[in-house]
């Protein structure tokens, strides 16, 4: 996902945010009267009511009613009997382009063009000293538009300046006419592989730039200062923390974004954990170098591998399907590499024993991933963990190879609620029988990590957790739930978003399960989520998030 520019800000309350953290000093703290959730080694619900965290911010104790309190501690905290639950752990996101997307345009609430233009055109009117409008989150399936909209539809809205809005899923941008002016693109503009260029009746570039063919108009755009990242860094944290994410890992780390991180860790700020996944093999070598990174700042920060893409999103039909679109029959998707391409970069990374997170959405894309993972793991043996990104569209017949090899399927629940419909139109009968197929994955014996793909959904573990364990979406729909044989349980659901997440990174036995010698990261939460309905899990109200035993955020008072 590339990143949006900003004009420039002023940090100043950054400095105050790394006062206010720096000075909170670990002490041996007990916190108790809670009602404790956490998943235990068999993958079951364990019950405690108290945690004893020590000197470094690690769990000395994990106390049950049972067990007689200690005494002596420099501090008591009393949870008032709130339930708690480990820091949850979202495993694909993108920190930066949150943070930006929260300084930014944001469509993702629109419902049809005509909405966005008048939000398009009264941002601007708004942000008359900004060079270019940046922004992102449009859909034109939730617009009911049938069709991707063009650049004379955005120069309706705002023709004196260039426009760049990124589709809802990253995979696709909009460009108004002074924008390809300034990008130089013409009607002699030809796609670069991996990427389309939607044209009109008479050739000419039409606005819509997919997947590489995005670099075309996003290469003109400025970029952003370091201290717009920096401010783009804190606004993500501070929105994750409020939902309880104690730890992320980031799915496609620039150099740019590193920086950031690294500023941050060592300016006393960064109060959330980031598990970074470089923005291909060049970003990978200028961060990690000969290998992985060690873990930073009491395991704040680690560059554990690199992301790559193989395809595109399902949204945009760049996703690489096996057979053509239902609704498009001359399209397959956009392959982004070729098989021996994605393999040599594999293997430029699996030699320095750097993890592998690869974008696959489409079956196509699926089954070429598990076909190189096969080839590949004679050579490069040992603990590889294996990640396949989304997995939201797979042959069923190649299921049984995600419980090969030690492959971790990262997925994101709430991408079936959202995609629903549309893949309902994409697909048909047969393929969907491979979508979104949680269940079926554990049952091959593949490790479920779960997110939310930030910014493109909400980062809100809640609502992924509700879809996971029942297939509806937020307005309870469809009854029973869409392909309900494929939900998850509770366990599996909070496993995928705590233990199991913490697994996918190389984390266990630092945080993710509120165990003796981990960490103490953990949320303390409004309800029990063993015993809620999915309605009431996505009404969850987070009133304090701990990390590394210290509170990093707390809710206002309920007035």
């Amino acid at each position: 996902m590339k990143r949006l520019s900003l004009r420039r800000t002023v940090l100043s309350g950054l400095t105050a945010t790394a006062a206010m953290f720096s000075a909170t000093a670990y002490a041996d703290t007990l916190v108790d009267n809670i009602q404790g959730i956490t998943i235990g080694d068999n993958g079951q619900v364990e019950r405690f009511s108290a945690l004893w965290i020590d000197d470094d911010g690690r769990i000395k104790q994990v106390l049950t009613r049972n067990d007689d309190l200690p005494r002596g501690t420099d501090f008591r905290v009393d949870g008032k009997g709130k339930y708690v639950i480990p820091g949850l752990i979202d495993s694909h996101l993108h920190v930066m382009g949150l943070g930006f997307g929260a300084l930014t345009l944001d469509l993702s609430g629109t419902n049809s063009l005509a909405e966005a233009q008048v939000l398009i055109a009264q941002y601007a009117a708004e942000n008359p000293g900004r060079r270019w409008i940046i922004g992102r989150g449009w859909n034109q399936e939730k617009w009911g538009l049938g069709r991707f909209p063009t650049a004379a539809e955005l120069d309706a809205a705002v023709a004196d300046r260039p426009v760049w809005l990124e589709r809802v899923d990253g995979h696709a941008g909009w460009a108004n006419s002074r924008a390809m002016e300034l990008a130089g693109v013409t009607r002699a503009t030809r796609a670069p592989s991996g990427g389309s260029i939607t044209r009109d009746s008479n050739g000419n570039p039409a606005g819509i730039f997919v997947d590489n063919a995005a670099a075309l108009v996003q290469g003109s755009v400025p970029q952003p200062r370091p201290e717009d990242r920096d401010l783009a860094l804190s606004r993500a944290q501070d929105i994750l923390l409020s939902f309880g994410i104690t730890a992320a890992a980031d799915m496609g780390t620039t150099i740019e974004d590193w920086q950031s991180f690294r500023r941050a860790g060592d300016g006393g700020w960064l109060k959330m954990r980031i598990l970074s996944y470089a923005a291909g093999t060049e970003a990978m070598e200028l961060i990690g170098g000969p290998g992985p990174s060690p873990w930073l700042y009491d395991d704040k920060l680690r560059l554990n591998g690199v992301k790559l893409y193989l395809d595109g999103a399902l949204g945009s039909r760049g996703a690489w399907l096996k057979q053509p679109y239902s609704d498009d029959a001359d399209n397959i998707g956009l392959p982004l590499q070729t098989g021996a391409q994605l393999r040599n970069l594999m293997s430029r990374a699996a030699l320095d024993k750097f993890q592998l997170a690869i974008h696959a959405i489409g079956d196509a894309a699926n089954s070429e991933v598990l076909q190189a993972v096969d080839e590949l793991s004679g050579t490069y043996d040992g603990d590889r963990r294996w990640r396949v990104e989304h997995a939201q569209i797979i042959d069923p017949q190649d299921i049984a190879a995600f419980g090969k090899h030690g492959i971790i399927a990262s997925m994101q629940p709430v991408h079936q609620t959202s995609d629903r419909t549309m893949a309902e139109a994409r697909l048909d009968e047969p393929r969907l029988e491979g979508a979104y197929a949680w269940r079926s994955m554990l049952a091959a014996g593949a490790r479920l990590a779960f997110g939310s793909d930030a910014p493109v959904e909400s980062p809100d573990p809640f609502a992924g957790l509700a879809a996971a364990m029942s297939r509806t979406g937020p307005d309870g729909e469809p009854f029973g739930g869409w392909r309900a044989k494929e939900a998850v349980s509770r366990e599996h659901a909070l496993a995928g978003f705590t233990s199991d997440g913490a697994y996918a990174g190389f984390a266990e036995g630092r945080f993710g399960r509120l165990v003796a010698g981990e960490r103490a990261d953990f949320v303390i939460i409004d309800r029990d989520l063993m015993l809620s309905s999915p309605a009431d899990i996505r009404a969850t109200r987070v009133l304090a998030t701990w990390v590394g035993g210290a509170e990093v955020y707390s809710a206002a008072p309920n007035r």
